[in-house]
């Protein structure tokens, strides 16, 4: 029970005892509760279960899930009291309500605890599931509310806050909210004293237990419970009665009385201090009696702690503040305002709140209104102090960089400072002067501040002070609604006494020659909003968010440093301008005045001074005061000046337009002026009071002046921005002064475009800018400009964009045009019917023109051709919206098409330039579709003129190289001629241009892909094709896919037909019949590839086993007779899929035919049409095979020149091969599929015509580069192959029914035959076609040949015929024929040709058995005293070339790549014939190495070691071999899952399927060679290799290679048929163990072998079983001599235990150890003891004692150490 060796809970230290349980619990209740089962009395409390007398009534009304839940609730973990709150709450919900009401009587206990509990999301989650309780019992709570609600309203007021969330919504489901008072009222003195006691009675540890709780969990807890019950008190007299509150005032006296509750204010923790005060506004709210009563206590508590600035404390501070001023009026008496109170609010204020404005100053303007005059006293001084400190906080750190806090000191001094001047309006001295103190002192001085201060200036700070002008305005009696005032006097003294101060601070600004340009825009900001207040509230309404104070810049004042940048500003019409004077701005004269004045001093200082600062100053004044009376000042001021001097009598009239001409003009028109926008502005002000004739007058002048083009830009732009100002510009916009000044301009640009890069100024920008804004700006869809300068403008950039599609190098014109894409941008995509100009159709199709042609002829920079592509997609849009566009002759569209069309026919396109044309004609068709729709007229028209005619079709069909036959002709998938076949023909290589036919293919199929798109929503059948001639299009789509097939592979023409499903997509669009008809009419007319293609269509669509469909296309089989190339081409195709009548009307026709030939007859045709049903497995009677075999004999008599034997074929024609070709493929089918037809002469033909053609391809090597001569020696191989196979592989009924003596013809003549003709021929084929890449290499010809060659048995291999092949210097005890057959074959293992290279190692595997027998014989008739000391014999030395060789190739290509990395290999590369030679020659070197006896197999070893050529090759392995070499086309990694290690690797010479993993296999194939016959070397190689290699090689072999191996030596254990005698040997497989067993006489000994987990990598381990009758000592070196040579042997267990045996054979009879090794067999070479010392008569190993001298330095014997001679 004690379980002190059990897991224990989470900070559980000590061991369970039960006597400190009972402990615990009478700590904790008092009293021990009663349990379940345990008689005791009934407590007072109720406990966590039930426990009481009468507990089986109990029992049965709480549910056993609910107690197991109450029982976890009291846990100590607190993931185990979260899922346990969790639970109960999900329990209530799920539960019915009389089981529920069971838990009611243990629930508040349970409830009272964990509410309260430290971790707060078991706070939040209990206040969740007491919701769900209360939901479900409802009005069954109401007994058990007193012992609830107290800890209820404390986890109302929880500090977190989802908890305290929780915790209401709670209350609230519980109660209505009418109901709610009377439920508090009900239980408000349990309420009470639950709060009372935490704050006056308890104590952190008393609330916590001190031994299972840290301190500062219990001090949070505390806290926590301190800051919830003064919330509570809180919250209990806001929701109380009043006549509740009245009755526990006695009550809460009692609190108050408390020395500990004051304490409270005082408290270390903000959150305490916090609640304090929040309790304490409370109190003030609800009890005013009982406040007054402690206002002693209360007061002091307050008002002396305005100092706490804590965010959690000092807004309820602060509201405990007013409420003390407002409630208690005796407030001050006990406090010293003076000393306590005043020092700590200047300190506050003096610091900007401390950061705490918003929460603090809103505050200060209701207590200044409740401060008494003794407080204030004397007033001049406080209000003096008051807001000194005020400005003070205002230049405060936080306050300076704070913008909001900044805003909120501000609102809160204007609002200060109105409240003291509206309640000191008397006539008395005093107040006067503080009046004055408030305006010189105070406002002004803020206001000069702010001038210079932009965080003051964006704020409220102007716009409060122009709210309380207006208000001083209205008091003083200036506006129309005057308020009935006595003190209209004073008011309009306080208005006379700021505005001369203001004015003349506004002087000391501007008059002055370095006047700050910040300060007078701050002027001018004031100025602004003193006269548009409405605007700045508007702004300021709009940009309000929550709580947050924020004044952005006033609009009309944006900044205007930014040079050449036109920065948009709003202008205000003269009406609106009027509206906002009247609403709200300033009335009073003094403002006019000012402004009057500003302006006449920034005039003196423009002329005087030439200060650009003051005319910035001036244009922001003249923007918001544009009135008569500024204008006649500043006129008035410039006739004094220039002593008036004669006018006109119009400009006299017009201030404005006088000031124009004379001021603004001659400014706009300083050369040197860089900064011209706020003069454009000024220009714009003085129009305000000009007519439209005046405007018009005015702004032609200035567009002749030869001003810069950027100060039209701007004029232009900025009337723009005001209607009512376009309308007053429209004269002069329309006019011709400014159409011609722009076309001239248009000229200019493109000229300085053309001749230098100087386009790229700021002022060609601002010319470019201008142009682009005239052509693309609307007014009430009117063009901005004249409609004949702006076609003339667009004529002109269509030229200069014309021009450069013909120049070599656009570098320089790339800013021009640039230009000119951003102009015609914004002109398409913003004039309505903007393509109805021709100039501008032109336009658009040159861009079109530079976006489909390929960079590298256009010479344009990407980011440039992006620019021309949107041009062009915004025309294309503008163009086609237009409703009445047709894509007629001349226009954009045709005129595209012609030129698109132009491109693909007749210019040789390379692939990028092609792909680049398919994108910019499918954008265009996409933008096309994008507007109208898919059936839009307009994409039919626009397909139909890019198609081209049949004609054209026909010739570039036509243009396509013929090399594509090769590939069908040699695999017989196609019968074909070529009318003249040369060389060069087929030494052609592929062009990397996509021929015309591909180009149109891809361009027309992706057009019609992109017009016949289906949306996801639709069905195909809903959606029919609108485009002419679909069928056609797809045909030769087909045609051009089938050619690529068919060629050499090159992957950029087929994906350019194949890519995004083209095929797939178009196929769908168009009826399969349809397109079937096309594709047969086509291929009976033309045959060919159209056949292939017909071929291709079937089989991708399963029409094969649809009889009915294809017989439709050809209707009987008589049409294809008289037979035709394009007919047999089809019937080939077709003959699979016809019916079996069909089939044998075809076969009758054909054998007529032949038997009924004449001289003139197309026997070939007949031949081939036969042999076309034969292979579809179409029946033939046996008469009828020996009649058209009979007939093929006569012609062998009549026509032997058809047969071409001995024949030159560099002379014979393709008719001529073909029909040579299909006489072997006849015949080849009668030995396949009917040999017993044949008699005794047949057979002699048969065999005689095979020999006679085999010997007549041999002799014709040099013509190989023909097709069809090639053709006609693979069908000769082919007639070799099957002849082969049927005498290999017949059944008995078969031969017994050959004539007798045909067998024996075979093997004793026709093979021998056969080999020497096939044996020279890969030698003389290299010979003659040296290059492997060259495209008349006759591969086909090398694999057929290859095939037959495999068949080539070992003895004719052994004594061939090949002309003799020596190497000078080369040791070599094989005899003449086979060395000459290595000599010959070796080196053709690294020729770039696979089948080649696969058939010799074929033919090399064969022999290499036979290889060690001949070295065996040069071994044994070595002498025995022969004082070589360590012989080692060469492998082959022609293969040890070749792997010389390969391995400095390997080690090349290799060399980049890491061990463990996998090398990935091209097939049929360079590398990978380097690669694939290499991995073959070790596999003969293997092959070798193991058919050789053991003594020559530690010789053959030992040679291999010495070269380190297996060391290289186990690193390139393990960059060859996959880490993952798994076998392909399987599913999960699993045990059984098959690897290239469990799966042996079949070299086919003719199979090219899985060549991209077959480097893979082989190297896999390769190394698991090598582990399993020379694991003793691997093993020294991995032991020397280091630890990353090492690591990487075991990783590997463990998982992959061990566990095959190691089964493989098991089983070879157990199916071994090797007998010893008196040793016995078992396996385990399970146990990976090999148990040996030797018995002689009496003796007996038992050895345990155990191959280890990395195996063969690890050491074999010998483990001793029993043994009887033999020394320890002699036992232990047995075993160590056996652990050595299943250590160092290179071979399996089996020989290592025979090698073994022998030695301890050796042993009993009596011939001594070797006293060197102590082993009587040498472990490597296999020799007994031979070297006898003379003295001791000891005798050793010669290799032994060799090691023994050179390592010793000595030549005495080990044993007795006299001289050894």
């Amino acid at each position: 029970m004690g379980g002190k060796n059990k897991q224990r809970t989470k900070g559980n230290v000590r061991p369970s005892s039960s006597g400190r349980a009972a402990e615990a619990l009478t700590r904790e209740g008092g009293v021990i509760p009663g349990f379940v089962g345990f008689d005791t009395a009934v407590t007072s409390e109720l406990s966590y279960v039930p426990a009481v007398h009468g507990a089986e009534e109990i029992d049965n009304l709480v549910d056993a899930d609910f107690r197991l839940v109450l029982r976890k609730l009291s846990k100590r973990d607190v993931v185990t009291r979260l899922k346990a709150v969790q639970d109960f709450g999900s329990m209530c919900q799920e539960r019915d309500a009389e089981e529920v009401k069971g838990v009611l009587p243990y629930w508040p206990r349970i409830y009272c605890k964990i509410s309260v509990d430290h971790d707060r999301r078991i706070r939040e989650a209990t206040q969740q599931a007491f919701e769900q309780l209360v939901l479900k019992v409802r009005r069954s709570l109401a007994p058990f509310l007193k012992s609830l609600m107290g800890h209820w309203i404390l986890s109302q007021c929880d500090t977190y806050t989802p908890a305290a969330s929780a915790a209401c919504q709670a209350f609230q489901a519980a109660f209505s909210p009418s109901k709610q008072p009377e439920a508090l009222s009900f239980c408000k003195d349990e309420m009470l004293n639950v709060l009372q006691d935490i704050l006056l009675k308890e104590t952190a540890d008393t609330l916590s237990d001190p031994k299972s709780v840290t301190e500062e969990e219990r001090e949070g807890k505390y806290v926590r419970m301190l800051t919830s019950s003064l919330l509570g008190v809180k919250r209990l007299l806001s929701l109380l009665l009043q006549s509740d509150r009245t009755a526990l005032e006695e009550r809460l006296a009692h609190l108050l009385n408390s020395v500990k509750f004051w304490k409270y204010s005082k408290h270390k923790t903000p959150q305490v201090r916090g609640a304090f005060f929040e309790m304490v506004c409370a109190l003030c709210e609800f009890t005013p009696g009982l406040v007054q009563a402690e206002a002693v206590r209360l007061c002091p508590a307050v008002l002396l702690s305005i100092e706490d600035t804590d965010p959690v404390v000092l807004p309820p501070v602060w509201e405990a503040v007013l409420h003390v001023v407002s409630a208690i009026p005796d407030c001050w008496t006990h406090v010293n305002a003076k000393k306590g109170f005043l020092p700590k609010l200047w300190a506050l204020l003096k610091e900007g709140g401390k950061g705490m404005a918003k929460a603090l100053h809103p505050n200060l303007m209701p207590l200044l209104s409740k401060l008494p005059q003794q407080v204030t006293d004397p007033a001049l001084d406080f209000y003096t102090t008051f807001f000194s400190t005020f400005m003070q906080g205002l230049s405060s750190e936080r306050a300076a960089t704070s913008p909001s806090e900044s805003a909120v000191i501000v609102t809160s001094v204007i609002e200060c400072l109105r409240y003291c001047v509206l309640h000191n309006t008397e006539e008395e001295e005093e107040q006067k002067q503080l009046r004055t103190m408030l305006i010189s002192q105070q406002l002004l001085p803020l206001l000069e501040k702010a001038l210079g201060n932009p965080s003051l200036q964006n704020g409220p700070l102007f716009l409060s002070v122009t709210e309380m002008l207006v208000s001083w305005e209205k008091k003083a009696g200036l506006h129309c609604e005057d308020e009935a005032n006595d003190r209209r006097d004073v008011f309009q003294g306080l208005l006379a006494d700021f505005w001369e101060g203001l004015g003349l601070l506004f002087v000391r600004y501007a008059d002055n020659e370095d006047a700050d340009p910040q300060s007078l825009e701050g002027v001018a900001t004031l100025l602004q909003v003193m006269r548009y207040p409405e605007r700045v509230k508007r702004k300021h309404i709009l940009k309000k968010k929550s709580v947050k104070i924020s004044f952005s810049q006033p609009e009309d004042n944006q900044k205007t440093e930014v040079e050449g940048d036109v920065v948009e500003k709003p202008v205000q019409t003269v009406s609106e301008l009027v509206n906002e004077k009247t609403s709200g701005s300033l009335q009073t004269q003094h403002f006019e005045d000012v402004v009057c004045q500003l302006a006449q001093l920034c005039l003196v200082h423009v002329n005087e001074k030439n200060s650009e600062r003051h005319l910035v100053f001036l244009s922001l004044l003249l923007q918001s005061f544009h009135t008569p009376r500024v204008f006649s000042t500043l006129v008035d001021l410039d006739d004094k000046i220039m002593d008036g001097k004669q006018r006109g009598e119009a400009t006299i009239r017009n201030p404005a337009m006088q000031f124009l001409l004379e001021r603004v003009v001659v400014w706009l028109a300083e050369k040197e002026r860089r900064d011209t926008e706020h003069l454009v502005e000024m220009v714009f002000s003085s129009l305000y009071c000009c007519s439209q004739q005046e405007t018009t007058r005015i702004l032609n002048h200035i567009t002749t002046m030869d001003v810069q083009w950027g100060i039209i830009l701007q004029i232009i732009q900025r009337a723009c921005t005001d209607p009512e100002a376009l309308m007053s510009c429209r004269d002069w916009l329309k006019g011709s002064v400014l159409g011609e000044q722009l076309l001239g301009l248009s000229e200019e640009l493109c000229k300085v475009g053309h001749s230098s890069a100087s386009s790229t100024s700021s002022t060609s920008n601002h010319s470019w800018t201008l142009i682009s804004l005239v052509l693309s700006q609307h007014h009430n869809n009117e063009p901005l400009i004249g409609e004949v300068y702006m076609e003339k403008i667009l004529e002109r950039l269509h030229a200069t964009l014309s021009e450069t599609k013909s120049m070599s190098d656009a570098g320089n014109m790339e800013p021009l045009i640039s230009f000119i894409c951003d102009v015609a941008s914004t002109f398409f995509s913003s004039v309505q019917d903007c393509l109805l100009l021709l100039s501008a159709e032109e336009l658009l199709l040159t861009v079109f023109q530079l976006t489909a042609q390929d960079q590298m002829h256009t010479h344009l920079s990407d980011s440039l051709l992006d620019k021309l592509r949107e041009v062009c997609v915004a025309g294309i849009q503008s163009l086609v919206q237009h409703s009445e566009y047709e894509a007629k002759e001349g226009g954009f569209l045709h005129s595209a098409a012609l030129w698109v069309t132009n491109q693909l026919l007749t210019v040789s396109l390379d692939i990028k330039s092609l792909q680049v044309l398919i994108l910019a004609v499918q954008s265009l068709v996409e933008t096309i579709i994008s507007v109208c729709d898919q059936d839009s007229p307009l994409l039919v028209q626009f397909f139909t003129q890019l198609t081209p005619s049949q004609t054209e079709w026909t010739r570039i069909r036509r243009a396509l190289p013929p090399q594509w036959i090769k590939t069908p002709l040699l695999s017989s998938r196609l019968r074909g001629v070529c009318e003249k076949p040369s060389i060069d023909i087929w030494k052609f290589r592929m062009p990397t241009r996509p021929p015309a036919h591909l180009s149109a293919c891809a361009l027309l199929g992706r057009v019609a892909q992109t017009v016949a798109f289906i949306p996801c929503d639709k069905n195909e059948a809903e959606c029919p094709s609108h485009l002419p001639n679909l069928k056609n299009t797809v045909s030769e789509l087909l045609y051009g896919l089938q050619w690529c097939k068919e060629v050499e592979y090159i992957p950029a023409h087929h994906s350019l037909l194949t890519d995004s499903g083209l095929l797939e997509g178009l196929q769908r669009r168009v009826p399969m019949k349809d397109l079937l008809g096309t594709l047969y009419s086509r291929s009976v007319e033309d045959g060919g590839l159209w056949s292939l293609t017909l071929e291709n269509y079937i089989h991708t669509n399963n029409l094969e086993t649809t009889h009915t469909i294809v017989r439709k296309l050809y209707g009987t089989a008589e049409s294809f007779f008289p037979v035709c190339q394009s007919k047999l081409s089809t019937l080939q195709v077709l003959c699979p899929t016809m019916t079996k009548e069909d089939r044998e009307t075809l076969v009758a026709l054909a054998t007529a035919g032949i038997i009924n030939w004449q001289e003139n007859d197309d026997v070939y045709g007949c031949l081939a049409v036969l042999l076309c049903c034969l292979k579809a497995n179409t029946q033939l009677e046996e008469e009828v095979l020996q009649a058209i075999l009979a007939t093929v004999m006569e012609w062998r008599s009549s026509k032997e020149d058809w047969f071409l034997f001995s024949s030159d074929l560099s002379k014979a024609t393709a008719e001529q091969l073909n029909l040579a070709v299909e006489m072997m493929r006849f015949l080849t089918w009668l030995v396949t599929h009917r040999p017993t037809v044949l008699g005794s002469s047949q057979w002699d033909f048969l065999l005689c015509s095979m020999l006679a053609w085999l010997e007549t391809a041999s002799e014709n090597v040099s013509s190989l580069w023909n097709p069809w001569v090639q053709l006609f020696v693979c069908e000769s191989a082919a007639l070799i192959v099957k002849l082969n196979q049927f005498f290999a592989s017949s059944s008995p009924e078969v031969v017994e029914k050959l004539p007798s003596e045909l067998t024996g013809e075979w093997k004793d003549f026709f093979v021998e035959g056969i080999n020497n003709l096939l044996f020279p021929l890969p030698i003389n084929i290299t010979e003659a076609f040296t290059e492997p890449d060259d495209p008349v290499f006759p591969l086909a010809v090398l694999q057929s040949v290859g095939v037959a060659l495999t068949y080539a048995p070992v003895q004719q291999l052994k004594h061939n015929s090949l002309p003799p092949r020596f190497i000078a210097d080369q040791k070599t005890n094989l005899p003449e024929p086979l060395q000459t057959l290595l000599n010959s074959f070796c080196p053709l293992l690294l020729f770039k040709a696979r089948p080649l290279q696969i058939t010799i190692y074929h033919l090399l595997e064969k022999v290499m058995p036979q290889l060690p027998e001949c070295d065996g014989e040069g071994d044994n008739n070595k002498s025995d005293d022969d004082d070589r000391d360590e012989p080692c014999l060469s492998p082959p030395a022609s293969l040890m070339a070749i792997l010389s060789t390969c391995e400095e190739l390997c080690d090349s290509i290799l060399a980049g790549v890491q061990v463990g990395e996998f090398a990935v290999v091209q097939p049929f590369s360079v590398e990978y014939s380097c690669i694939l030679g290499y991995l073959l020659a070790w596999k003969l070197l293997l092959t070798f190495f193991k058919s050789s006896p053991s003594h020559l197999r530690a010789h053959y070893a030992q040679y291999i070691k010495r070269s380190c050529s297996l060391n290289k090759l186990l690193l390139h392995l393990f960059k060859l071999m996959p880490e993952n070499p798994i076998y392909p086309g399987q599913g999960v990694e699993t045990k059984e899952t098959k690897t290239f290690f469990t799966e042996s690797h079949s070299l086919a010479v003719d199979n090219s399927e899985g060549v991209e993993w077959e480097l893979r296999h082989l190297a896999c194939s390769v190394y698991y060679s090598t582990v399993q016959d020379l694991p003793a070397m691997v093993r020294l190689w991995w032991n020397g290799q280091e630890k990353r290699v090492s690591t990487t090689v075991e990783k590997f072999t463990i998982k992959y290679v061990s566990p095959v191996l190691s089964a493989q030596e098991i089983s070879s254990v157990h199916s071994s048929t090797q007998m010893f005698d008196s040793m016995t040997v078992k396996a385990r497989s399970a146990a990976r163990e090999v148990i040996a067993t030797y018995s002689v006489d009496d003796i007996f000994i038992e050895l345990v072998i155990q191959l280890p987990q990395n195996y063969p990598l690890g050491s074999i381990t010998v483990e001793s079983g029993r043994r009887v009758g033999v020394a320890v000592q002699q036992w232990r070196n047995w075993m160590l001599q056996l652990s050595t040579y299943l250590t160092h042997q290179n071979g399996s267990i089996m020989e290592g235990l025979a090698l073994w045996k022998n030695n301890v054979d050796k042993r009993f009879e009596g011939i001594e150890d070797c006293m060197i090794c102590f082993s009587v067999i040498h472990g490597s070479n296999y020799s007994l003891p031979k070297k006898g010392c003379r003295t001791c008569k000891k005798k050793f190993h010669s290799a032994c004692l060799y090691k023994w001298f050179t390592s010793s330095n000595k030549s005495t014997c080990p044993l007795c150490r006299e001289t050894f001679f």
